[in-house]
């Protein structure tokens, strides 16, 4: 008789790190915005930018085009130099795939 031997994936996984912490409020604060450019990106992120200004006025929306689009530049070191530098209160990251 042949033995099949399977793997439980109910275990947990160790948290090595952890999420940003979130915004407790985004009215007044300064947004950007990082995509990996698929299709439908172009689509659904200026949507959400223009919702964000027209129900949170006073919150700085930056343009989605300030930081480097596309899966080879939004991971890199250099991009979150940028990121950190522009004073940004939090990202929105976008693959809209």
């Amino acid at each position: 008789m042949a033995r099949i031997e399977l793997h439980d994936p109910t275990g947990s996984i160790e948290v090595k790190q952890p999420h940003a912490a979130r915004l407790d409020a985004i009215r007044g604060k300064r947004i950007g915005f990082l995509t990996n450019e698929q299709w439908q990106a172009y689509f659904a992120l200026p949507v959400v930018k223009e919702s964000i200004e027209k129900d949170f006025p006073g919150t700085e929306v930056l343009p989605i085009d300030t930081f480097p689009k596309g899966n080879d530049h939004i991971g890199l070191p250099a991009t979150a130099k940028l990121v950190k530098e522009s004073g940004v209160d939090a990202i929105i990251i976008g693959n809209a795939a």
